[in-house]
C-alpha cells in the first residue's frame, strides 16, 4: 500500500493511493483514525487494506500534499553512515556507536511543499535520505526482528541550516530544527511492498542535476542495526521515524558550498519509494521589512 496525508480545499484527510496511482481512496470516513499518523499509532494499516481496490474519491492530481505524518513521535536521525561520509570531516574517528540527534515535527514539511530558507542564515543544506515508519512497539528489538517492526519507508529531505550547526561545540539541534526546512513523504509505502533495504538506491537531485546518489548497502549501520541500537534506550513506538543517513554529495561538501536558493528544486528518490519534491522560498520575499537578529 501506498498511503498519503492531502488536503482537499481547506479539508484536511489522508487516503491510499489506487493502484495505478491515479487516484486516491479517502480513508477518512472508512476507518476509525483522524489521521494517517493515527492510523499508524493504532496499529490499523491492515485494516485500511480492506479499501485498496475501492473507487478513487479524488484524482491524485487534484490533492495538496501535506506532512505525512501530522505530529510524529520520536523523530530520530542518524548522522555520518553512508559509505565515504566520514571522510567528509576533519574528525576522522570510527565511531564505535551511530551518531544520533532528534528533530521535531514541526520542523519538516510535505511534498510538493516550500522549504524555507530563513533570514538569519543562507547557508540552507540539502539531505536525502530513507525514513523508517515504526509501525509495532518494541524495546531492546533484535537486529533479526527489527522488519517486523517497520510500518514502512518514506523519503526525506533532512534540510539542515549549516552555520547553525557549529554554533557550539558538540550540538546540532540549532541548525537541525528550522521550521519547514526539511521535508518527508510523499507516501508512507507499506513493509510488504519493499525488498532487500540493500538493493534500495537513494538519489538526490538539485535543479535536475545528481548531487547523492549511493544505496543502503554501503552504510556503516544498516537499517536494522539502527532499530535494535535506538530500542535498547527508549521504546520505539507506532508512529516514530528514522532517519537512516545521508549519502556523500550535500551542498556543504562542494569547495565553495553550494547552498540552496529560492526557486531550487530539490527531488529525493528511490524507485519503490516514488519521490519526494520541494521548491526552496525564503521565509521573507525580497522587500520584507525584516531585518534578520544577530545571533547572540
Amino acid at each position: 500500500m501506498k498511503l498519503a496525508s492531502f488536503s482537499i480545499g481547506q479539508v484536511s484527510s489522508f487516503g491510499l493511493l489506487t493502484h495505478d496511482e491515479t487516484g486516491v481512496i479517502d480513508l477518512a470516513e472508512r476507518v476509525d483514525a483522524a489521521s494517517l499518523g493515527e492510523l499508524v499509532e493504532s496499529g490499523q494499516l491492515e485494516e485500511a487494506r480492506q479499501f485498496a481496490d475501492a473507487e478513487a474519491d479524488f484524482a491524485a492530481t487534484d490533492i495538496t500534499y501535506e506532512r505525512l505524518l501530522p505530529w510524529p513521535g520520536k523523530i530520530f536521525c542518524i548522522g555520518v553512515n553512508y559509505g565515504g561520509r566520514s571522510a567528509e570531516y576533519a574528525d576522522k574517528a570510527d565511531a564505535a556507536y551511530p551518531s544520533v540527534f532528534v528533530r521535531f515535527p514541526d520542523s519538516f514539511t510535505g511534498h510538493e511543499r516550500p522549504v524555507i530558507r530563513p533570514p538569519e542564515s543562507p547557508q540552507l543544506d540539502y539531505e536525502g535520505e530513507i525514513v523508517v515508519v515504526i509501525g509495532k512497539e518494541g524495546r531492546r528489538i533484535p537486529i533479526d526482528d527489527a522488519r517486523s517492526h517497520i510500518a514502512g519507508l518514506t523519503l526525506g529531505n533532512e534540510g539542515t541550516i549549516r552555520d547553525w550547526v557549529r554554533h557550539a561545540k558538540f550540538n546540532v539541534t540549532q541548525g537541525k530544527n528550522w521550521e519547514s526546512t526539511g521535508a518527508f513523504g510523499p507516501h508512507l509505502v507499506t513493509i510488504d511492498e519493499i525488498g532487500d533495504f540493500d538493493e534500495l538506491h537513494l538519489t538526490t537531485k538539485v535543479n535536475g542535476e545528481v548531487r547523492q546518489d549511493d544505496h543502503p548497502r554501503t552504510m556503516k549501520y544498516s537499517i536494522e542495526y539502527q532499530v535494535h541500537y535506538l530500542s535498547t534506550f527508549t521504546t520505539l513506538r507506532p508512529g516514530d521515524i528514522i532517519f537512516t543517513g545521508t549519502p556523500t554529495g550535500a551542498g556543504a561538501r562542494f569547495d565553495p558550498p553550494i547552498w540552496l536558493e529560492p526557486g531550487d528544486v530539490v527531488e529525493v528518490n528511490v524507485p519503490e519509494l516514488g519521490t519526494l519534491r520541494n521548491t526552496v522560498a525564503d521565509e521573507f520575499p525580497k522587500g520584507s521589512p525584516f531585518t534578520a537578529p544577530e545571533p547572540q
